[in-house]
């Protein structure tokens, strides 16, 4: 079977364990496209060019510990911008997109770029000051020394950033379905969206 779950989204709003948990409910495979931006941003960090890191990327570059830091998140969100980067990380996606089995691919151009046509397209959002909120305290959870101030800074301009660049911007697909988090816990945000793939899996 072949099916796609897009999910798209701003960082922080959720997708991610929205995301995970759609895919253990149905037992679906899923990628963090997230991660190969940042796997490739990390590499770039050490001095790697842009383009041959994102060509050179081994299985092993998603699982580096330092992914989740406000500088590998920063320079994955300028690398995205970059159109030969995104074309060599493009196939990949597609590729696991239709997997046999079923897939959920989380991102910010996965319902409008990468699967254009996958059964359902999800878009998770959330008000910049609720997802700078969220990151900050999962930042400062883990010792990090990070401001609720440069947070919000940072979340801000990383969302200007995805949605302005040239190459496939961070947008809701037109016939995405939006999930606002911005009041809601994770549970009641799962439950929408296993209930929207429950109704496109019926039909």
């Amino acid at each position: 079977m072949n099916f796609t779950v897009a999910i798209d989204g701003p960082a922080a709003a959720g997708k991610g364990t929205i995301s995970e948990q759609v895919a253990e409910a149905f037992g679906f495979a899923h990628l963090d496209t997230g991660l190969i931006y940042r796997a490739t941003a990390a590499r770039v960090l050490e001095g790697e060019d842009a383009i041959e890191a994102a060509r050179d990327l081994r299985p092993a570059d998603l699982r580096r510990d330092d992914l989740r830091t406000p500088e590998v998140a920063q320079m994955a969100s300028q690398i995205a911008a970059q159109s030969e980067v995104r074309a060599a990380l493009t196939e990949f996606q597609k590729d696991f997109a239709r997997r046999d089995g079923g897939a959920v691919l989380d991102g910010r151009d996965i319902g409008t770029v990468i699967c254009p046509l996958a059964e359902v397209k999800l878009f998770v959002t959330a008000s910049p000051e609720v997802r700078a909120e969220r990151r900050f305290l999962e930042l400062s959870g883990k010792g990090m020394d990070v401001t609720r101030a440069g947070v919000l800074d940072d979340v801000v301009a990383r969302d200007t950033r995805d949605a302005q660049r040239e190459t496939a911007p961070m947008k809701a697909a037109s016939d995405a379905i939006t999930i606002d988090t911005s009041e809601m816990d994770i549970g009641t945000a799962v439950a929408k969206a296993i209930g929207h793939v429950r109704e496109a899996l019926a039909r």
